[in-house]
Parts: structure tokens; sequence; C-alpha cells
């Protein structure tokens, strides 16, 4: 394979406009001296007429800026995308990694094709493979189920489950031993099943800070919806003290329901990340131009989203029927919603959204705590406001609602943009 010709280089155009110049030159003949240079059978140019300062011949007629039937764009194409088209199994492979290059159906059309989704398959045929052809898949065809991600992902509800009974039923020194077993249990569950199946995470080029702060603020959010009605409420009511005794939970009161939903929520999260995958790919094959994908791709999204959220209304229900508690919809739909969605780019190569929306409802709810206790400083009374006014009219869950549901919103949006793209569906090794 030839790395020397520029293949993909990190300074490859990203934006569509970028490649219409580029385009037209290969067009009109810009390209026809490299293709001279690399073709040792093609035949000498025949020395271009002079022309005067106005472009004109010497005879008075106007050039021709190219010479047609000489110039081969989709060749020059291919010289700079070689190692994708080698790489590609199929044309929908080369289709998504044109587009993630920033070549559109209109940039197909200068290359003498109706649309992206032609260009690959001209492309995929001209490059020469030695040996046997990969196998290809069927177009549409959906990525296998495989039982060990099916039972990963039934395993985080499980052992939430089993830590919670354990919590109910002990008391004394050995409960704390029970929470921190049943913690750390519970996070190696849920590392596991996120490492593979549909919700595996696709590094990349991501940089660890990234990776490392979307784990950092999903584990405080989740902490928030175990801890946080709680500590706002006790903050609110003046300390510890100034809570009702008798309470099972201590003075700082835990609510479980959100969270043993949400963890038991990871095995229809999972089917539902497979349901976008395979539908994905099967309008991806049926698809003759980019804009026919993504109108296609964004209903599947947004169905595959309402699916979740319905299934995540039942174990709600359910969660909060066993153990006695609110079942608390708003706050555990927008969390789900939020952290789905966020699975969801991150599984397919985009970080840089779900770590800004993460950390922005973390933030907001880091905001409400500590403006009740900045509020208690001499003359920071007005900071406390509308924290006040929120959880008088709404009781504390508002404060994770009000952040989760924001965020939630505004990743919705952005993976509407993204996740309806065909490159988002590319395989792991196509470039960004």
């Amino acid at each position: 394979m030839d790395r020397s010709s520029g293949l993909d280089r990190p300074g490859t155009p990203t934006g569509g406009t970028a490649w219409d110049e580029p385009s037209r030159r290969w067009l009109t003949g810009a390209a026809t001296a490299a293709e001279d240079r690399t073709d040792p059978g093609a035949a000498s140019p025949a020395p271009a007429p002079a022309r005067s300062s106005a472009g004109a011949a010497p005879g008075g007629t106007r050039t021709t800026p190219f010479r047609r039937g000489t110039a081969d764009p989709v060749k020059t194409l291919l010289h700079r995308h070689r190692e994708l088209c080698e790489r590609a199994v199929d044309p929908l492979e080369i289709a998504a990694g044109l587009e993630a290059h920033g070549v559109s159906d209109r940039t197909a059309a200068r290359f003498r094709h109706r649309d992206v989704f032609s260009l690959a398959e001209e492309l995929y045929a001209r490059v020469p493979r030695d040996g046997a052809p990969p196998p290809r898949p069927e177009p549409g065809r959906a990525p296998r189920v495989r039982a060990g991600w099916v039972l990963l992902t039934l395993l985080p509800g499980a052992l939430a489950a089993t830590a919670l009974t354990g919590l109910r039923l002990t008391h004394g020194r050995i409960r704390p031993l029970v929470a921190a077993a049943g913690v750390l249990a519970l996070a190696a569950a849920t590392r596991a099943a996120l490492r593979r199946g549909p919700l595996a995470a696709v590094r990349g080029p991501v940089s660890w800070r990234t990776a490392a702060g979307v784990r950092a603020w999903t584990l405080w959010l989740l902490g928030y919806a175990l801890f946080g009605d709680g500590l706002l409420e006790t903050i609110a009511a003046g300390g510890p003290d100034a809570l009702p005794t008798g309470a099972p939970d201590g003075p700082w009161p835990m609510t479980a329901a959100p969270v043993l939903a949400l963890a038991l929520a990871c095995a229809p999260a999972a089917w539902c990340a497979h349901l976008l995958a395979s539908g994905a790919r099967r309008r991806l094959a049926g698809s003759r131009g980019l804009e026919d994908f993504t109108s296609a791709a964004r209903p599947l999204l947004a169905g595959v989203l309402l699916l979740f959220l319905a299934a995540l209304t039942g174990l709600l229900a359910l969660c909060g029927t066993v153990l006695h508690e609110s079942a608390a919809y708003p706050r555990g739909l927008a969390l789900g919603a939020l952290l789905l969605l966020a699975r969801l780019l991150v599984a397919h190569r985009r970080w840089h959204g779900p770590v800004l929306a993460l950390g922005a409802a973390a933030a907001t709810e880091a905001a409400a705590p500590a403006l009740l206790l900045a509020a208690r400083l001499p003359g920071c009374a007005p900071l406390a406001a509308p924290v006040d006014t929120l959880v008088g009219a709404w009781g504390p869950a508002a404060v994770p609602t009000l952040a989760c549901g924001a965020a939630a919103l505004a990743l919705l949006v952005h993976a509407l943009r993204t996740l309806t793209r065909a490159s988002a569906h590319a395989p792991a090794g196509a470039p960004e």
C-alpha cells in the first residue's frame, strides 16, 4: 500500500464546500499533469498554444480550459483515498468515509456521478484486490446478536437489586461494607456491559481526558440521583438535626428507585442501540443519496429513543412499587434519555457533545446545594432565592429534572445532526 501518496492526511478538507474547488480543478484538467507523471505509458501532451494576456489564443479564438477525454477525476480521487477503498468490504463503507471527508452529493456530481453512493461503487470496483475479495455483507444485514453482550447487559440490574436487598436487611457497622461492595460490583458490571455489544465505545482519536470526563460526569449524575434529593432537602431544612428522626436511611435520605431502574435499563438500552445500528445499515443500503439517508435515519433515531423511554417508564413504576418509593418519572426519564443519547454518540465516535452535556447537567446539580450553602454567608442570602423557589414549588426532584432534561434536549438536537449522517455508521477504522 502506498502511504506516500497523501492518503487521508490530517489536512484533508472536512467541509463539503472545501471540496468544490479541488474537484473543479480535477474536472477541468488540473490533474492531467499529475496523472501523466504517474502513468509511464501515457503520451506526452502536446504543447499548449500561447495565450495572450486576455486568455485567448493568437488567432483570437479563446482556448478551452482542459482537453476533454484526458482528465480522470475519479482516478485522482482513488489515489487520494486508496487506503480507504482498499480497506472497505463494500461500497457503503467507502460512501460513509467519503462523507466524513466532506464529499457531498453535489461534489459527486462534479465527478460525473449522481450521488456519493454511485461514486463509491465505482471506487470500490476500481480498486485491485489480490487473491479472493473479502466477504461482502448482505445489504441491510443487521449486526449479529451475541449471547455474551446480552447476558452482560442483564448483570448490572441483577447486582443493583442484590445490593439494595442487602442494604434493606443489614444494620449497624456491616451496612456500609455492604453498600461499598455493592457499588464496586455494580461499577464493574456496568463497565463490562459497556465494553461489549452495541453500546461499546470506540475511542479513536479522543483524548483520555475527554473519556475520563464522560465517566466522571456520569458517575456524578448517578450519585446525585441516589443521594442528591436527600442532600438538598437536608441543606434546605437547616441540617440533619432539622429532619424528622426515625428515617430508615439515617440522617441522609436515599432515593434508590431511579438508580435501580437505570441499572435494569442497561438491557433495553443495548437492544435499542442494536436496533439503531441495524436500521441504519438497512437504510444506508437502500439510500441513493446522503440527504435520502438522513431523512430516513431521523425517525429511526426518534423511534429508538421513544422505545427506550417506554421501557424505562415501566421499570420506574416497577422499582417504585417494590421499594415503596415515588416512581419519580420526570427525573428518571430525563436522566435516562441523557445517558442513552450520550452513550449512542460515544458508541459512534462522537465524544465532544456528550462530555459537554453531561458536564453541564452535573454542574447545574452541584450549583443547587452550593447556592444554599453560600446563602448562609453574611450578605449572600439572595443567592438561595432561585433554589428555594424551585424546590418550594416542585420539590427537590425539580433540580435534576431540569438539569438533565435541558441537557438531554440539547444532546438530542446534536444527535439528530450527527447520528443521521452516513459517516456516523462507518466502521471503526474509517477515517473521521
